[in-house]
């Protein structure tokens, strides 16, 4: 599995950005794909998951401002991102675990939000 991840950049606070993860070669075989962030001197932390089965989970820190959704036609999961805060600005990371315990990571992707 191969994860492609796009969509950062630089927005104000109280802005909105969305990110994409587009998943290639065995997307099917993915139970769990989410994303992941890592601020500066911060460890890396969950943002964001869903399950193949549509159920979600989202760190409590961005619940009610970020939403995670899923086009499996395109293989692709979006994060969309609203109420941005400055402690929001961290690299961003697509992950997929597939049921077998292989774990896939894509590049990341920067977010930086200014005050």
């Amino acid at each position: 599995v191969q994860l492609q991840a796009s969509g950062g950049g630089l927005v104000q606070a109280g802005g909105s950005l969305r990110l994409s993860c587009a998943a290639s070669g065995s997307a099917f075989s993915i139970d769990v794909i989410g994303w992941y962030r890592q601020g500066s001197g911060k460890q890396r932390e969950l943002v964001a998951g869903m399950r193949s089965g549509g159920s979600t989970i989202y760190a409590d820190s961005v619940k009610g401002r970020f939403t995670i959704s899923r086009d499996n036609a395109k293989n692709t999961v979006y994060l969309q991102m609203n109420s941005l805060k400055p402690d929001d600005t961290a690299v961003y990371y697509c992950n997929a675990d597939s049921p077998d315990g292989q774990d896939y990571w894509g590049q990341g992707t920067q977010v930086t939000v200014s005050s």
